[in-house]
């Protein structure tokens, strides 16, 4: 390892925050008890100096490095004893030997850094010689000493090197807060914020709030009871939330946003929030131009599909021979025009958007003189897209319109059980027919019977099959939950 490594790793260690450690200070002062000196010190090796982190018996907090006998004891293996300075060629002319210092003996425990690197070493020093040295027992007890020395160092490393990643993190977390395009903020449980990057004051132009009672004036005052209301009973439970709500920014004006957060637990069982408020005002009056047109495109339809009604209702007042065409032809399009109704936003469906309601809608006109439904929906329930209400009304009105004519709505007693399942990917809906005539099959599909095989496969993704029994008609579906929801 070259000097420069050496002292690289010297450094990691912090000596300026070592300085007088109360730990290393206990160790120097039971190793001079230990053996029975006057003088014991904790050293570091620096590229100039020698300088003693923690000391015993010497005032002096430094020395040069050419004089030091420490930097002799961290390069030797074994601890160096230096019994008589005077009589040891390598320190009789030292400085620290003939000055006023008068060093005599010497022993050394060198410290060793975990990647090899010598440091310095834990000393004991005497100003009269021993020329017995120190006991067996004392040179252990010094050794051990040592290594409580590098444990002390260690402990400081790691420490070092955790909040240095501590503070990257907190340096990362804090660049990649104050680059957001929202407000980010932190809260405890009852509301007092802690943090606010700098986005609040750029969009909204005043100091951050210090809790949500002071953020107050910032809601629209219509959106006030609801944001502060929600906000405040979301902490009791301790799970995410977002609010949408309209707050002023700086030029005066009300904006949309989102406000989101989410909670951590801390170490004492409390929750402390993280989020964040995103400017949606745009995405907003997007939304409601959107609904505008979509609102006026269901008005718009659902006027078509009564023209298109009443023309085909005067059309066969003058050609009363194409009747039952003309009947079947209306109830289609009533039946596209109550689904189109059911999928529309502000439905008044209680079911909107989920496909037992759709069918609850469509099968509405096939009830007994009690009002009781003929065609019974039962089992799981899934939910629909504007886009599928098409193709599902045009099947299952077909099934329904067919079994009026042939099957078990053709007579009074006769009542159908569709039963849904939810297999996972797929929804399996079986429509059994009850108490009417046997069905009847083999011959040539229909033009309905090819609507529903169109639909079933093209646009809902899935499967169909008829069976023939004796006690009526039983038609099997697969549907791909993917095609109906997307």
């Amino acid at each position: 390892m070259d000097e420069d490594e050496r002292l690289r790793i010297v450094e990691s260690f912090d000596p300026d925050a070592l300085e007088d450690d109360p730990e290393l200070k206990s160790i120097v002062e039971f190793a001079a008890r230990l053996c029975d000196v006057p003088v014991a010190q904790v050293t570091l090796v620096e590229e100039l100096r020698q300088r003693f982190l923690a000391g015993e018996g010497l005032d002096i907090r430094e020395t040069p490095r050419n004089v030091s006998f420490c930097a002799h004891a961290m390069l030797t293996p074994e601890m160096l004893e230096v019994r008589d300075a005077t009589l040891d060629p390598r320190f009789s002319d030292n400085a620290l030997v003939t000055g006023p210092t008068a060093v005599r003996f010497y022993a050394g425990q060198r410290l060793v850094s975990e990647e090899g690197a010598p440091l310095g070493a834990l000393c004991v020093i005497d100003a009269v010689p021993r020329p017995d040295g120190l006991s067996d027992f004392q040179k252990h007890g010094l050794a051990v000493l040592g290594q409580a020395v590098m444990r002390r160092l260690n402990a400081r490393r790691s420490n070092i090197r955790a909040h240095r990643e501590i503070q990257q993190r907190e340096d990362r977390l804090a660049a990649i807060l104050e680059g957001l395009p929202q407000i980010a903020w932190s809260a405890d449980g009852k509301g007092n914020f802690d943090y606010f990057n700098s986005r609040w004051a750029k969009q909204i132009g005043a100091a951050p709030p210090n809790n949500t009672e002071d953020w107050k004036e910032y809601i629209h005052p219509d959106d006030r009871g609801f944001a502060l209301d929600n906000w405040l009973d979301t902490p009791k439970k301790s799970e995410a939330f977002e609010h949408e709500f309209r707050m002023k920014f700086a030029d005066g004006s009300y904006r949309w946003v989102l406000n989101q957060a989410l909670p951590m637990t801390e170490q004492d069982g409390t929750a402390h929030w993280f989020g964040t408020v995103t400017d949606i005002d745009e995405m907003h009056q997007l939304l409601e131009q959107r609904n505008m047109l979509t609102r006026e495109l269901s008005h718009r339809i659902k006027n078509i599909f009564a023209v298109m009604i009443g023309l085909a209702t005067l059309k066969v007042r003058k050609t009363p021979e194409h009747e039952p065409f003309a009947n079947e032809l209306i109830a289609v399009l009533r039946a596209l025009n109550r689904a189109h109704e059911f999928v529309q936003p502000g439905s008044s469906g209680i079911m909107q958007d989920k496909l037992q309601g759709l069918l609850a809608a469509l099968f509405a006109p096939y009830t007994n003189d009690s009002d009781n439904p003929r065609v019974r929906v039962s089992g799981d329930d899934a939910n629909i897209s504007q886009q599928v209400a098409t193709p599902l009304a045009l099947v299952f009105h077909e099934l329904a319109t067919n079994s009026a004519k042939y099957g078990a709505l053709s007579v009074d007693e006769g009542h159908v059980n569709l039963v849904i399942e939810d297999c996972g990917d797929t929804l399996a809906l079986t429509w059994v027919e009850h108490g009417g005539p046997p069905a009847v099959g083999g011959g040539e599909d229909g033009f309905g019977s090819r609507l529903v095989e169109m639909s079933v496969k093209s646009q809902l993704g899935g499967t169909w099959e008829r069976r023939f029994t004796e006690r009526g008609l039983v038609v099997d579906l697969t549907i791909a939950k993917s095609s109906i929801s997307r």
